[in-house]
């Protein structure tokens, strides 16, 4: 009895905008071992809470859209205080029915605010542990597959570096995301990161823009331009799309990693520049080399260390990760609280190919939170229905077996968090089998099993 009452002390409650009625029920509250964290709207912070109870005093638009936003970044179910005729206004009916758990009017029952604070910490503590497989990864790398855990040593290695960095993979792998971590973690990381698209800028405007030019250079240069290389001074300059840059700007982008100076257009002298160098493409540059589109010793200049990032198909275990971390991102963005993936959903999300790898699945995300009519995310909010039926007439039985047994585990862990006894049991399975199925999905360090 008294190690359950010790828990119970545990559960801190965030109260905001409190009222003379919530006051004098917060002594119950207290007593029966709430740890009361009083606050007004403008100064509240979530901290270690998992409950929150706010008293609605206005429907005015931007208080409504103040409360949003510290509902949207915290990880707590959040109950409503309001005077009956609050309730009569639409846009405070449609409020607490989106973004709280429950709603109370005043003045209150006090056994039914103790249920509902009660139910509420409860889901709130089994949302949070279910939500992400690994709590202190770098949200752009979130994931537990070989391929993503290979990923974050990778970049840890190489950031403390200086020498050239060469990231290959498929459009929409996070090439950019990577260039942006390696210089966040390396010494530049106070100086600039300028990031380059060498395919997005016009063929004639190239040559100043990369390395700038001098007042009266060519007709329309009123001014000296500082280029993008010289801009990045002290700092990471990331080149994007390597693979696209002409051929005549090669030759001079060499010349500037040799000598670590640029001439600027109509200039006399070289200007010194320290930079270090990030490239990325998705072209195939040895064939690119091949057919003499790519110059080779620009090459082994670029490639002195390489990363390769991975299509989410060869890590399909990250995709309901990601998912979860997209639908809570892209909540205040869509004016609702973060939804939930049916089983229906994860398993088309697990079946698909996802040919624009990780932006698509992002994409796809960001419109289901708009269009989902429930409670839930369904394929058809994620425009996956014909979608996961055309492209994967080339997945194999086992492929299919495999998306299968991750969400029915899935399922499982959230259903009985901590207690794999009861988990194997709702899975029909001796706990050794249940381990081993854990374990050949990556999931074995997502829950820390209790029994």
């Amino acid at each position: 009895m008294s190690t359950k009452v010790e828990q119970e002390k545990t559960r801190p409650l965030l109260v905001v905008d409190s009222c003379q009625k919530c006051e004098d029920l917060l002594p119950a509250l207290k007593a029966c071992g709430w740890r009361i964290q009083a606050s007004s709207i403008d100064n509240a912070t979530h901290g270690q809470a998992d409950v929150g109870l706010v008293r609605l005093s206005s429907h005015d638009p931007l208080y409504l859209q103040q409360l949003k936003q510290l509902i949207v970044h915290s990880k707590m179910e959040w109950i409503a205080v309001v005077v009956p005729e609050m309730l009569l206004k639409p846009e405070i009916a449609n409020f607490i029915s989106e973004w709280f758990f429950d709603f109370h009017t005043l003045p209150f029952d006090r056994n039914r605010v103790e249920i509902a604070l009660g139910r509420a910490f409860g889901m709130a503590r089994l949302r949070n542990q279910t939500h992400y497989t690994d709590h202190t990864v770098d949200l752009d790398f979130l994931g537990s597959s070989p391929q993503a855990v290979n990923l974050r040593q990778l970049i840890d290695k190489m950031a403390p570096t200086e020498p050239p960095v060469l990231i290959r993979g498929e459009s929409g792998t996070g090439k950019e995301l990577v260039a942006r971590a390696l210089h966040k973690k390396s010494p530049r990381a106070k100086a600039p990161f300028v990031a380059i698209n060498c395919g997005a800028i016009p063929v004639h405007l190239i040559q100043s823009e990369l390395f700038g030019h001098e007042k009266g250079a060519f007709t329309g240069a009123h001014q000296r331009k500082i280029g993008r290389i010289e801009s990045a001074q002290g700092g990471t300059l990331f080149l994007d799309e390597i693979g696209d840059l002409p051929l005549e700007l090669q030759a001079n982008l060499l010349r500037f990693l040799q000598e670590r100076k640029i001439d600027r257009v109509g200039g006399s002298e070289p200007v010194p520049v320290d930079v270090r160098i990030l490239a990325a493409t998705h072209v195939d540059l040895d064939e690119a080399i091949s057919r003499g589109q790519f110059r080779e010793d620009l090459y082994y200049r670029l490639n002195v260390l390489e990363v390769r990032t991975a299509p989410l198909r060869e890590r399909k275990s990250d995709i309901i990760t990601l998912a979860k971390h997209f639908a809570r991102l892209y909540a205040s963005e869509a004016g609702r609280k973060p939804r939930r993936f049916s089983a229906e959903a994860f398993a088309v999300m697990n079946r698909y190919r996802w040919p624009g790898n990780v932006r698509e699945l992002a994409n796809r995300v960001r419109r289901g939170m708009v269009m989902a009519e429930g409670r839930q995310i369904e394929p058809q909010n994620l425009g996956l229905t014909m979608a996961a039926e055309t492209a994967n007439t080339s997945l194999t039985l086992r492929e299919q077996i495999m998306a299968i047994e991750k969400i029915a585990l899935e399922q499982a862990l959230a259903g009985h968090p901590h207690n794999m006894k009861q988990v194997a049991e709702s899975l029909d399975v001796s706990r050794p089998t249940l381990y081993r199925l854990l374990h050949k999905h990556q999931m074995i360090g997502a829950d820390a099993a209790v029994d």
